[in-house]
């Protein structure tokens, strides 16, 4: 499938997108009807309205514009007169995305996959079939009306049991499992399976507050970052140093509960506020919260911030606010995170926001890629070798 191809079925993609915008929102409205209310970061990742939409829209626009990595020459060496050797971009051939939650990820995921030319199979979860059947319905269209081959995109409307036929399998030749999701789901398929994976891991995202932070940016960036609390880039720890007194820690404190964020914190900033709640154990500092909720603690210094980073973060993502850039560096380049920001919000780890189009996923391991997954970390290499008669002797 040349690029043109591509680009016409990813532009009729986004024109059934539009036209069909009121049936995506009712089928999702009846998903939407069936969660559980009371676990707000599900909903909040199950839900699709006209900014979604608009969003999955955006996105595909975006990837149309950006170059086609499929076929770039890597190395091109004449080994000898009539020998050629070079090496080429390629497909990793057909990739299993696992998802949970969110109908978001059955185009804006898939559409990242599809431009650099691979086969797409999706497993959504359960709690949104009928808004994940609407759009994989879309993409066939958008398939069929371009005389191609709809099974280039396929949703597997399977149940747990027949997902796990699916990974152990080697009847159905899958080159690269991708799931999105929480540990639970992550952990579960590698231990049902031997197929390579590209691990989108937990967020978990910390701030440090140096000692000569501008608490106002601070607080807004802090702010900022539990704007949105289903998302792998949001924020959930704060460390603060020992320089900023009490005025300066009740500011934080009090737009955390402006916002409605609850707080959790040890026994000086406890004593600060009695709708504070007390830290449980360690055990709360490598938690993953997804919901309206911070920790707040104090240390003494940018080595114990990092130490700490680096032993309970999820490795997605870190923020230090300070006014020295010397400082900053330190952090950057010794805190283990695929993303580590100086002075901004940690909800730009984003393939959109960092320029990708879209994204797959945001990887949390160092192999084959870091960070935000788009169109040019979803290929591989091949070398391809031409002669005319040529023997090495």
């Amino acid at each position: 499938m040349n690029t043109e191809t591509k680009n016409h079925i990813l532009q009729d993609l986004a024109n059934l997108i539009a036209a069909n915008s009121v049936e995506i929102i009712k089928a999702n409205e009846i998903d939407l009807a069936n969660c559980n209310t009371d676990d707000e970061a599900l909903y909040d990742r199950l839900k699709v309205d006209d900014e979604k939409i608009q969003g999955m829209e955006t996105s595909i626009l975006k990837v149309m514009q950006m170059d086609d990595p499929e076929g770039k020459v890597l190395y091109a060496y004449d080994k000898e007169p009539g020998l050629r050797v070079e090496n080429r971009v390629v497909p990793f051939g057909t990739i299993l995305i696992i998802y949970e939650s969110r109908p978001d990820v059955t185009i804006e995921a898939a559409i990242t996959a599809f431009k650099a030319g691979n086969k797409i199979l999706l497993k959504g979860g359960k709690e949104a079939r009928l808004s994940n059947l609407l759009l994989t319905d879309l993409w066939q269209q958008a398939l069929r009306k371009n005389n191609q081959d709809e099974d280039v995109v396929q949703y597997l409307d399977y149940n747990r049991q027949q997902t796990q036929d699916l990974i152990q399998s080697k009847d159905k030749k899958i080159d690269v499992i991708i799931p999105r999701g929480g540990e639970q789901l992550i952990n579960s398929i590698r231990e049902n399976t031997d197929i390579p994976m590209i691990i989108s891991g937990r967020g978990n995202n910390f701030m440090y507050i140096d000692a000569d932070a501008d608490i106002d940016m601070a607080v807004n960036i802090i702010i900022d970052g539990k704007k949105r609390i289903s998302v792998c880039n949001a924020l959930d720890k704060v460390l603060i140093h020992t320089n900023h007194g009490v005025g300066r820690i009740k500011k934080i404190i009090s737009a955390l509960l402006d916002n409605e964020i609850e707080i959790v914190s040890n026994n000086f900033i406890c004593d600060l506020n009695t709708n504070i709640v007390p830290i449980e154990n360690d055990d709360t500092f490598y938690q993953e919260f997804l919901s309206s909720k911070i920790l707040l603690a104090q240390i003494s210094n940018i080595d114990e911030a990092i130490l700490m980073i680096n032993k309970y973060s999820g490795g997605h993502s870190a923020v230090i606010v300070t006014d020295d850039s010397s400082t900053a560096d330190k952090f950057q380049h010794q805190v283990d995170c695929a993303a580590v920001y100086h002075n901004a919000s940690t909800r730009y780890t984003d393939g959109g926001e960092f320029g990708l189009g879209a994204e797959i996923a945001i990887s949390t391991q160092k192999l084959h890629f870091r960070g935000p997954v788009g169109l040019n970390e979803l290929v591989t290499n091949k070398w391809f070798i031409s002669g005319n008669g040529h023997v090495r002797g």
